[in-house]
């Protein structure tokens, strides 16, 4: 390197030489870390890099001190065994030369020696420079001005030195000069020489200097200074310490500027445009107080970006500077006072939506030091803000009358412009303040400035009064003059969309919105256009019907949420016609109604559009789509009027003509259009019907369901939500509608099922194995793999209903071919049971890729599918499901030839012994055992130590020990009672003494009401009612069947099954013998033959309603049990029952396709236990278990699901007999009602596991397979009293409404 000292003043040269010839590229850096950062990547962005002299130089250098050891480790590299040759890629052999090379001592001896005499290089250029400046100050200035600093560094090193613009370092001598030159007595000419110095110098020793405090004075004075060369120059000053420094220097920079800024508008007092007179900004006192600002405006939007990083002090200070300057304004005098320019009115020129106010808020480290200081010092800010917004609501209502208006927001932000009239100035501040109190009241602290005392008021203006003033600014402006191409920007700061995104802020806080929106002024400021048009008056707004879209918007925002739900449906909050209090849910529904009748001249001369209708109709769905919502807007009838409105749009749009080409197709294309989307709208609209079950019976009563699940399938596919107000998408509505008969056979032929069977299909069975070569996919450790887990949850919620089952499965054989290819995908779900369940043969076996896998799902789904006790009777009656999973535990054994082989421990064979005990022994929680489906872990022990069986009976120890049944209790107080009335018909105390008594038995002695107890209890309760005109509900029964018709009725598959199912759980409880299987039979006979009676003649293609009731009867069975098989009394309870309101709801058999509906309820195929029950408990969930009630929600599975399923089997399988007993002496006993308040309870004795299985994705398997664990009536009757308390005048009087 010695070559490189003999020549360093060739260095000095070509280094010089270097930095001339890119001084253009890092004179334009705003830093010396940004001049630095364009020397590091100079080499990408500089075509001529390796043409200059210094790179030459440098190249040759390293050339020399390193070729010989690339060329050596380049050998040696490959001859290493090939590790490092060419086949592995040139590239690898570059990385690992250069990697060794780095770490060699040459190449440290080369940095070491580079950097020592690149610092003494660069130490006698600053020296150098330094003399030159101070010789030749005056010659090179403007020479010297386009130099900037640079910084030279390497990768080993983090040493260096800087250049600052071609002049280095200032001295503090130099710095005093400086200040004395900048002294306000001096010469123009000398002060504007000493800021071009100053200018040039590093700010870090400029400010660090001990003249700083009389620079920055004579600085402030140079600011305010009239003559552009001396306040430009100074605020470049500024510019460039506010954006090199860090906090603790820029604040003082800052405040200095404040300070200035402030002390030029005392001093100036410019005054403020008024009439007809304007401002022009380019005004040298103007335009010096607006570039001021603009840069101070600049420092607030980026300094967000660090100042956490500093102490919190030093952020007060600038915020305190910056309210200090908005708190300043003139004092008014007299009225003809002239008005004065104040910082605010520029400040909201330049950042007309106050985005710096916007990012300063935004985190809590200057949130909470803001709202202090707002609080205790500078209130007046918020003041200023609000009397703004007063005094343009003011403006609105004074050119009210007006044609035309100003068009101030017209040309705010579109165009630049230099010329502004007081109007638009006025109108940037109300921007300005009315962004700032958005921001303000969405946070707790900021609330609390209200209530504000405003001058000329005599009350305080509360945020209540805020909103109603926002409103009235947006019914004056519901929308920019200007809806041309050339003025969209316009729309961004009309007055209605200002507004209109600071109540969309409200209505997102639930804090806020309780405290500004959810009060009954602000609700009758919404609804006041629309009270007067329904009362035939004229709306005072300008455009009627884009200022009732806004508010149709800011109502179903509100409606949304639970609070603001519950404000429109139960608080009588607005004054309607004929001075009369009454609901706003009332009003929004009855001004739905009007506009789609078109009943209201005043928008219909208009030519009102369809979107208006749609806004009001969204309203409505947010409450109509609640179940809560549903009771309050039903009596309106609006799913009829919404379901004649579609059928009419629909019937137009197939009268409109087709385009045709070269006529003029404009007009008719875009009526088209616009016809469809109204269509679709109404479509929309009709299915949210489908979000409750009540609602559901209202969709299928207007015969558009089809339509509507069809296009819920459209938009399911496309992954949409609901509406622009849901969270979620379409999966609860999806599992609502799958409930139902109707809605399962919708769902069918909409293609929803297809699609979901062939995706399932994919997933399972047609994974792409090109994915697994790079990312190969993970051996599932779950029976069911995550990537199916969605797919069989969708299958879950759709086959929940046993309905649904029968209408899918019902009268359909399974393929059973004798070839399946491998191209060939199910595409119904008959198939799907003879891929995945049916596996019964080689063919099928052969035909899955994934055969365990695909089996296990398929099992899995069948244990769920048989939960269910008549979707399981359907598939044992239809496929032999039992004997075919007994085959397969046959097979599946060590060895098939002999009869001693022992079953192979699998996972199938695991799924098929779990699916046969669950549909084989019948019982409680306590009343039998389900075996695990894991395997047990540990030396020693049997990894699976349940008995397997592949022949009936079911091993022993699947069941448990019986509960002990009382068949006589003499000493109770039950069976005294009952045994002291004789005739109790006529005595209209004995019903209410006898629900005392039972309450409180049950909550003391409960194991006394079983057996022969309750059989009595419930025989004379029942005969007492139905001897009762006033509880006789349904016309008395009079049944009487001859002996030779009931011997000929015949019972189907599926009712025999369901008998044999009976008899073994009578056997096991000790209620019944075996002998007693041909009494029950025949009360199944008796049964069937009565309620065929009570059936109308439908014509409905539905399954369900083609042979009687599709199902089995288990009330009649339990009832058999109760009374211990004795068939006379069963049947004779049964017919008395028949007339009480009771078995409307705990026999669905009995009301299936009841002669006592209507005939469009009785053909619709939806039981009361789904659209009343099952509504109910959904309404009551909400407002007594919330979080099971989200839970739900969440996991797309719906608590009618369950009740339907639960009520339908009457708890088999899921509770005890004891509480089975109790459920029906219960709602015999206390009323039906008391059905609601025992599955809300139930579901409330779950919500830890429900929250549980919520969070693991299971909570409908869960609930499915899992008995109801630890539920008794004794420990939940007093929370259901408490229900009834509070709801029986609403549930009970709407089951009487049936």
């Amino acid at each position: 390197m010695s070559e490189f000292a003999e020549d360093e003043v060739e260095l000095q040269s070509l280094v010089k030489q270097f930095l001339r010839s890119i001084s253009d590229k890092i004179s334009s850096a705003p830093s010396p870390e940004c001049a630095e950062e364009i020397l590091l990547h100079l080499e990408e962005t500089d075509k001529n890099f390796h043409n200059y002299e210094f790179v030459k130089y440098l190249r040759q250098y390293v050339e020399n001190a390193l070729g010989s050891v690339v060329e050596e480790e380049t050998n040696n590299l490959t001859r290493e065994d090939g590790q490092h040759a060419i086949g592995s890629g040139h590239d690898t052999l570059i990385h690992a030369v250069t990697q060794r090379t780095r770490y060699s001592a040459e190449y440290q001896q080369m940095i070491h020696t580079l950097k020592n005499t690149m610092i003494t290089v660069v130490e006698s250029l600053k020296n150098k420079s330094e003399e030159d400046q101070l010789r030749k100050e005056e010659m090179h200035q403007e020479k010297q001005h386009r130099q900037s600093n640079i910084q030279f560094t390497d990768n080993c090193s983090d040493s260096g030195s800087s250049f600052s613009r071609s002049y280095g370092f200032f001295r503090q001598e130099q710095l005093q000069i400086l200040a004395e030159k900048l002294d306000s007595s001096k010469p123009k000419e000398v002060r504007w020489e000493a800021l071009k110095v100053l200018c040039r110098a590093p700010t870090s020793d400029v400010l660090s200097c001990e003249s700083w405090s009389s620079l920055r004075l004579n600085l402030c004075v140079a600011l305010s200074e009239p003559d552009p060369d001396l306040s430009d120059n100074a605020l470049r000053f500024f510019a460039k310490s506010l954006s090199s420094s860090p906090l603790n220097v820029t604040r003082e920079i800052y405040t200095s500027l404040a300070k200035s800024v402030e002390s030029s508008f005392l001093s100036h007092k410019l005054s403020f445009p008024s009439g007809s007179a304007t401002i022009d900004v380019n005004r040298p006192e103007i335009s010096r107080l607006l570039k001021q600002i603009r840069l101070m405006n600049d420092f607030q939007k980026e300094v967000t970006n660090f100042w956490i990083r500093h102490p919190e002090k030093y952020m007060e200070e600038v915020i305190e500077n910056t309210f200090s300057l908005l708190s300043f304004h003139h004092e008014h005098g007299s009225p003809g006072t002239e008005r004065v320019l104040e910082p605010v009115h520029l400040l909201a020129l330049l950042d007309v939506k106050a985005t710096w106010f916007k990012k300063w808020m935004h985190g809590y480290y200057s949130r909470a030091v803001i709202l202090r200081l707002l609080e205790r010092k500078y209130k007046s800010v918020a003041v200023a803000a609000l009397q703004q917004c007063i005094k343009y609501n003011e403006s609105c209502e004074r050119f009210t009358n007006e044609t035309t208006e100003s068009g101030e927001q017209r040309s705010i932000g579109l165009v630049q412009r230099s010329v502004y009239s007081g109007k638009e100035l006025e109108y940037c501040c109300f921007v300005h303040s009315l962004c700032v109190l958005g921001k303000l009241i969405i946070y707790t602290n900021g609330k609390k400035l209200f209530p504000i005392k405003i001058r000329k008021y005599k009350d305080p203006v509360t945020l209540t009064d805020l909103v109603v003033i926002l409103l009235n600014i947006m019914y004056k402006h519901p929308r920019p003059l200007d809806r041309d191409s050339s003025h969209t920007g316009s729309d961004v700061l009309s007055p209605s969309t200002l507004v209109m995104e600071v109540l969309w802020m409200l209505c997102e806080q639930t804090e806020c919105a309780t405290e500004c929106l959810y009060q009954t002024p602000v609700i009758e400021k919404l609804l006041t256009p629309v009270i007067a048009l329904l009362n035939g008056q004229k709306a005072e707004l300008k455009s009627p019907a884009a200022t009732l879209s806004l508010i149709a918007d800011i109502l179903a925002r509100i409606a949304n949420t639970d609070r603001g739900l519950a404000l429109f449906l139960f608080e009588k909050n607005l004054v309607a016609a004929h001075s009369e209090r009454t609901f706003a849910a009332h009003i929004i529904v009855q001004f739905t109604q009007r506009l789609l009748d078109k009943e209201l001249p005043s928008l219909c001369e208009s030519d009102m559009p369809h979107s208006l209708c749609g806004a009001f109709i969204l309203v409505c769905r947010q409450m109509y789509n609640t179940c809560e919502g549903l009771q309050v807007l039903r009596p309106y009838g609006l799913h009829k009027a919404l379901a004649a409105a579609w059928k009419k749009t629909s019937s137009l749009s197939e009268r409109v003509q087709t385009p045709v080409p070269g006529a003029g197709a404009g007009s008719s294309t875009q009526e088209l259009q616009n016809m469809l989307i109204w269509e679709e709208t109404l479509l929309d609209s009709l299915l949210n019907f489908g979000a409750t079950p009540k609602g559901l019976l209202l969709l299928q009563q207007t015969g558009a369901i089809n339509e509507c699940v069809s296009y819920m399938f459209s938009r399911f596919t496309k992954k949409l939500q609901v509406s622009s107000c849901e969270k979620f998408g379409y999966g609860v509505m999806v599992t609502q509608v799958a409930a139902t008969a109707p809605g399962v056979v919708a769902l069918h032929s909409s293609g929803f099922i297809r699609a979901l069977v062939l995706e399932l299909w994919s997933v399972l069975e047609c994974s792409s194995d090109d994915v697994r070569v790079v990312r190969p996919k993970p051996t599932p450790i779950d029976p069911i793999d995550r990537s199916c887990l969605k797919s069989f949850l969708y299958l879950v919620n759709l086959l929940s209903s046993s309905q649904s089952v029968w209408e899918l499965l019902g009268r359909q054989p399974l393929s059973n071919k004798s070839e399946y290819t491998l191209r060939e995908m199910p595409t119904s779900i008959p198939d799907l049971i003879d891929r995945l369940i049916a596996v019964n043969s080689d063919v099928k076996i052969h035909s899955l890729f994934r055969y365990e896998e695909s089996h296990t799902f398929g099992l899995r789904l069948l244990n769920v599918l048989c939960c269910n006790l008549d979707s399981f009777l359907l598939l044992e009656s239809q496929y032999n499901i039992c004997s075919m999973l007994l085959q397969s535990q046959m097979r599946n054994v060590t060895d098939p030839d002999s009869s001693e082989g022992t079953i192979i421990i699998d996972s199938l064979s695991v799924e098929r012994n779990h699916v046969l005990v669950r549909v084989s022994v019948v019982g409680g929680p306590s009343e039998r055992r389900l075996p695990p489906r894991d395997l047990q872990e540990g030396e020693g022990e049997h990894p699976y130590p349940w008995p397997w069986f592949s022949c009936y009976p079911v091993p022993r120890c699947y069941t448990l020990d019986p509960p002990d049944i009382l068949h006589t209790s003499p000493d109770s107080e039950i069976s005294a009672f009952l045994s002291s009335w004789k005739d109790p018909k006529n005595d209209g105390s004995w019903m209410e003494a006898c629900r005392t008594l039972y309450c409180k038995v049950m909550a003391s002695k409960p194991n006394v009401l079983t057996g022969k107890v309750l059989a009595d209890l419930l025989e004379k309760v029942v005969a007492h009612l139905s001897n009762s005109a006033s509880e006789c509900f349904f016309s008395p029964a009079r049944y009487k069947a001859e002996e030779k018709t009931v011997k000929n009725a015949v019972l189907s598959s599926v009712e025999q099954l369901g008998i044999n199912t009976c008899l073994k759980y009578g056997i096991y409880l000790r209620l019944l013998k075996e002998e007693a299987a041909n009494d029950l039979a025949l009360l199944m006979k008796h049964v069937k033959i009565f309620l065929s009676t009570q059936r109308v003649k439908t014509s409905s293609e539905l399954i369900t309603h083609q042979e009687g009731y599709p199902g089995h009867d288990w009330l009649a069975c339990t009832v058999f049990l109760i009374m211990a098989g004795n068939m006379e009394k069963s049947l004779c309870l049964l017919v008395s029952l028949s007339s009480l309101l009771t078995s409307a709801f705990i026999w669905p058999a009995r009301i299936h396709a009841s002669i006592h509906f209507p005939k469009e309820v009785a053909e619709s195929g939806i039981p009361p236990v789904y659209w009343c029950t099952a509504h109910y408990v959904e309404m009551l969930l909400k407002a007594e278990v919330p979080l099971v009630h989200s839970a739900f929600k969440m996991s797309g599975f719906t608590p009618s699901q369950m009740c339907l399923h639960w009520l339908s089997q009457c708890f088999w399988n899921y509770l005890d007999w004891t509480e089975i007993c109790h459920y029906i002496c219960t709602c015999v006993v206390m009323g039906p009602d008391y059905q609601v308040y025992m599955c809300v309870t139930i579901f409330k004795h779950l919500q830890p596991d429900i929250l549980q299985h919520t969070q693991s994705q299971e909570l409908q398997i869960f609930l499915k397979e899992e008995p109801i664990q630890g539920f008794s009536f004794t420990n939940h009757l007093e929370f259901m009293g408490v229900l009834e308390h509070k709801y029986r005048d609403i549930v009970l009087a709407d089951m009487k409404m049936i």
